[in-house]
């Protein structure tokens, strides 16, 4: 008898679960998270700009709602401390400085020689050391949309870490193939702002990823404009664009990746703008922007009632009495088998 009672606990709530779908009225959605790795490669004054380039993305994408902790950011040198910045703290992007992006509360999780090509493989691969902290994990599943956002020194298949070491095209996309292979994403946004940097997605064949580099090969990717102040060029064009168009969109935005695609025509460039999308599957004209800079969920209200559950028949009182006369036991966690 009692092996009876403990197959009707534990079977038969299963037997009683319905399933119910979605109204048609609700968006639905592939992904559940969003990620982003944003990395400067390089060191040294005079690239202030690429410094200025990540921390430009970094801020667009915090201020779209990807919060820190989903936010790998990779400095190679600290352009904001620098003695030869006359403005401490601080890393502009216009010469008007109107915005700095290096803001009060920024997070770096990895700076200055930490920045290598092995952090960074690692570091998509999941493949690191057992000591190593919370904020410098891509803790990603195969629900995430991940933004990798890459700026340096680049030449045809390779692009320059530290001015020492380099990762060539082959070693990324293998890294992205392990990455699809541990299904540690959904869908990627790949962009890479370098020279001769369509080179860097040539050899990608990992599904579900668009590609985009701010030069062709053989094209060199260009400054926008220096600031006096300081001696050197403050941004790159492609990621000046880039964050104009960025600047424009809300967390409610309904811009698509198709308008996105298109922030840098080769008269404000002065490269063409490369893109690849032959691996990723969704239309571009139908993707928001915010799949990939912002975090938000689609939520939209309804004035009409769901009905969840089925009512629950009333089974009548029980008198005060008979309350009183119930013992409660628990029940065996291995209840005796009668044969």
């Amino acid at each position: 008898m009692e092996l009876y009672y403990y197959f009707c606990l534990l079977f038969l709530p299963l037997l009683c679960v319905q399933t119910f779908e979605l109204p048609e009225g609700f968006t639905k959605t592939d992904h559940s998270n969003n990620w982003a790795v944003l990395v400067d490669t390089s060191r040294f004054w005079f690239n202030y700009r690429h410094v200025a380039n990540v921390l430009s993305i970094y801020r667009s994408v915090k201020r779209l709602g990807i919060p820190d902790s989903q936010i790998i950011l990779m400095i190679a040198d600290d352009m904001a401390c620098n003695p030869r910045n006359p403005r401490p703290a601080t890393v502009f992007n216009n010469i008007k400085q109107h915005i700095n992006v290096y803001g009060d509360d920024v997070e770096v999780d990895y700076r200055g020689y930490e920045v290598t090509v092995e952090n960074f493989v690692r570091l998509l691969t999941g493949r690191l050391q057992a000591e190593t902290p919370r904020s410098k994990r891509l803790l990603t599943d195969e629900g995430s949309n991940i933004l990798i956002y890459l700026t340096g020194h680049g030449g045809n298949g390779f692009l320059k870490f530290q001015d020492s070491e380099e990762i060539t095209s082959q070693e990324l996309s293998d890294a992205l193939e392990q990455m699809w292979q541990k299904r540690r994403y959904h869908e990627i946004l790949f962009i890479v702002d370098t020279c001769q940097a369509s080179s860097m997605y040539e050899k990608f064949y990992s599904p579900n990823i668009l590609a985009v580099a701010s030069s062709l090969v053989g094209e060199d990717s260009l400054s926008h404009h220096v600031d006096p102040a300081i001696g050197v060029y403050i941004i790159d064009r492609y990621t000046y664009y880039a964050l104009e168009f960025l600047e424009t969109v809300e967390s409610s935005s309904r811009k698509n990746l198709s308008e996105f695609l298109k922030v840098c025509p080769k008269h404000y460039c002065l490269s063409t703008v490369g893109v690849r999308d032959d691996l990723f599957k969704r239309n571009l004209y139908e993707v928001p922007v915010t799949n990939f800079f912002g975090a938000l969920r689609p939520i939209q209200l309804t004035n009409n009632i769901f009905k969840i559950v089925e009512p629950i028949n009333s089974i009548g009182s029980i008198s005060a009495d008979a309350k009183t006369s119930i013992k409660y036991k628990y029940f065996p966690e291995f209840p005796t088998i009668v044969s």
